[in-house]
């Protein structure tokens, strides 16, 4: 009884493991895409304002007016701040009346000494005469001269009671509220950002330079960044800036891209992920990266047939970018496996799901 129990039992095994074998396992697709794709360098990067001002006062005086608020929009030229200027409107009418005075005392002695000439040549009056009001003459116009010196001086110690913007940008914190007084070239006062256009900086290694230097020779480089909290957000810029030395500490090479930013999307100081993209690579065949398995022998993908079984094919890994992956040994159409790979052997029969 024990024999022919025993042997009962062989063909109920065979059938389950049958059955087990002939099962789909059911995984998920995508077909490999023939396109132009870009061979680029990826790496993070931080936002910098194309030109930075820290305004100071040139004079000194109370801060009597504010004509912005903090954090708006400014044009080159916009009155933004006033300090009191009674003093140096003051001093302004004082040169002006001083240029006045001597312009006449020198009317008067450049008549003198066309009086003294004309009596010299007559012989009513000697050469010391002459000489003497000649000089007197000189004297005035240097003093005149100096008097519109000073003029202009004190006319731009008043212009300088008036600060206005020197750039079109974004106006930041204001260091000193209004009523403190302000000392020439003491404190920064407030700080504008010019944004529009935009710097990006960024760096990669040394072993990246020849090749970086080798696409530029050719022409202009696209750069492309995104936020790295929001990265269907990208802007375009070029790269307009290689470094003259590579940083012994760290081994790096720094870069610099400009950006139109008319959208203003790229504030100073974010920072974000940089693809410097050195060409184009047309015909190139992508499968997602996830599609690529590991094994003894290398690399490999999951390729399923027109009988829905599945072959491991060998390919080699050109790069990837954005979970998309460049490679060798598979053709435009062909459908391979991304997920549902470790149930999986060459021969195995799959059943495909969205």
């Amino acid at each position: 009884m024990l024999f022919f129990c025993a042997c009962s039992k062989k063909p109920s095994d065979s059938r389950a493991g049958k059955s087990e074998h002939s099962q789909a396992v059911p995984v998920i697709v995508a077909t490999v895409e023939q396109e132009t794709i870009p061979v680029e360098l990826t790496g993070f990067g931080s936002v910098e304002a194309y030109a930075n001002v820290s305004l100071k006062t040139q004079v000194t005086g109370i801060l009597t007016a504010v004509h912005f608020i903090e954090g708006q929009a400014v044009k080159k030229g916009d009155l933004l701040l006033s300090i009191d200027s009674r003093q140096f409107e003051a001093a302004l009418k004082l040169a002006q009346a001083n240029l006045a005075k001597d312009k006449a005392q020198l009317k008067n002695a450049e008549k003198e000494a066309a009086r003294q000439k004309d009596l010299l040549k007559k012989g009513f009056a000697s050469q010391d005469d002459y000489d003497n009001a000649l000089t007197a003459a000189e004297s005035l116009r240097a003093t005149v001269d100096a008097d519109k010196a000073l003029l202009e001086n004190a006319a731009l110690q008043l212009e300088h009671c008036s600060i206005r913007s020197p750039i079109n940008g974004i106006i930041g914190s204001l260091y000193v509220d209004q009523g403190n007084l302000v000392k020439a070239d003491d404190i920064t006062v407030v700080t504008i950002n010019q944004i529009v256009p935009i710097y990006v900086s960024f760096s990669f290694r040394q072993e990246n330079l020849p090749e970086i230097r080798y696409h530029v020779a050719k022409g202009r480089l696209e750069v492309a960044v995104a936020g790295t909290s929001n990265k269907q957000q990208v802007a375009h810029g070029y790269l307009s800036f290689i470094d003259n030395a590579v940083d012994p500490e760290t081994g790096t090479i720094r870069l610099r891209a400009t950006f139109a930013n008319e959208e203003q999307s790229l504030w100073p100081g974010q920072f974000v992920e940089v693809s410097l993209i050195l060409t184009n690579e047309p015909n190139a065949l992508a499968v997602p990266s996830r599609a690529v398995q590991t094994g003894q022998s290398g690399q490999f993908v999951y390729v399923v047939n027109s009988d829905q079984t599945v072959e491991a094919r060998p390919v080699t890994v050109k790069r990837t970018i954005n979970n998309q992956t460049v490679l060798e040994g598979v053709k435009a159409g062909e459908v391979v496996v991304t997920d549902g790979q470790l149930r999986l052997a060459p021969g195995a029969k799959v059943q495909i799901k969205n």
